[in-house]
């Protein structure tokens, strides 16, 4: 295990920026800035300069703040060689095939379609983490604005196959709002029950629900248990991607 300082940056009315750093390296980054000077303000408190920004998709909320950042601080954007061009300020483009090094962990690239065409999570295995921008929150994933259904449940069922263990940082505090939507259809869930107590507890201490780990979101993210008989039932059954892909028309309209 090779250490991660994570610490999470509000931005907006309800993103989350990331700043990390490997403490035996000294390398510091930013995941999904969508504003800069939030940033600015949590990298001067910790006397830390920027030297990577990572991008998980092209939508302005998670680069807005790339090109002020990049031009403060010399930092390198990473981004999603599959969606490059829609990048601001990209330098460094990656994808399962092209992985990447932040100091001294080896992050693992996962392409996962869905949200966008060219959306990725970066996962640090030898620290447990994963960043999932908008394709996987906490009891919630993303619209499918550019990808299929096929394309977002594969996407999904690649980051439910991580180690139960792996924190996952999400790109917003939905957790709240999409657990009302998940006892819609798994009102019988316990841990999804357990979960909705949990964040009840956290939201009303004015406290993030982020991190979650994959091992909670398989207990309880109605988006990684296309295999629940409740939900299949609730949905109509059908193929895994079927249950998928109602569940998330359901979530769109809800």
């Amino acid at each position: 295990m090779r250490a991660l300082d994570i610490q999470l940056v509000p931005c907006l009315a309800d993103n989350y920026a990331y700043l990390i750093r490997d403490p035996e390296a000294g390398t510091v980054g930013v995941v999904d800035p969508s504003e800069a000077e939030p940033v600015r303000q949590a990298l001067a408190a910790r006397g830390w300069r920027l030297d990577f920004i990572l991008n998980t998709h092209h939508h302005f909320d998670h680069t807005g703040g790339n090109l002020d950042l990049k031009a403060e601080s010399g930092a390198q954007v990473v981004g999603p060689a599959a969606d490059a061009e829609r990048i601001p300020g990209i330098d460094i483009a990656v994808g399962e095939d092209a992985p990447w090094t932040f100091g001294g962990h080896q992050v693992r690239i996962f392409d996962i379609p869905g949200h966008t065409k060219g959306h990725i999570a970066f996962w640090f295995p030898d620290a447990d983490a994963a960043f999932t921008g908008d394709t996987l929150f906490s009891i919630g994933c993303g619209r499918m604005f550019e990808g299929t259904p096929e394309q977002f449940q594969s996407s999904l069922a690649k980051l439910a196959g991580l180690p139960d263990a792996t924190r996952i940082y999400c790109g917003h505090e939905y957790t709240a709002s999409n657990i009302r939507f998940a006892l819609s259809v798994e009102p019988g869930n316990a841990a999804l029950q357990a979960r909705a107590r949990e964040v009840e507890a956290l939201r009303a201490a004015g406290q993030p629900t982020i991190p979650a780990t994959i091992g909670a979101e398989k207990a309880a993210n109605p988006f990684l248990r296309w295999a629940s008989a409740e939900l299949r039932a609730a949905v109509g059954g059908g193929s895994d991607v079927a249950v998928f892909a109602e569940t998330r028309r359901r979530k769109d309209t809800f």
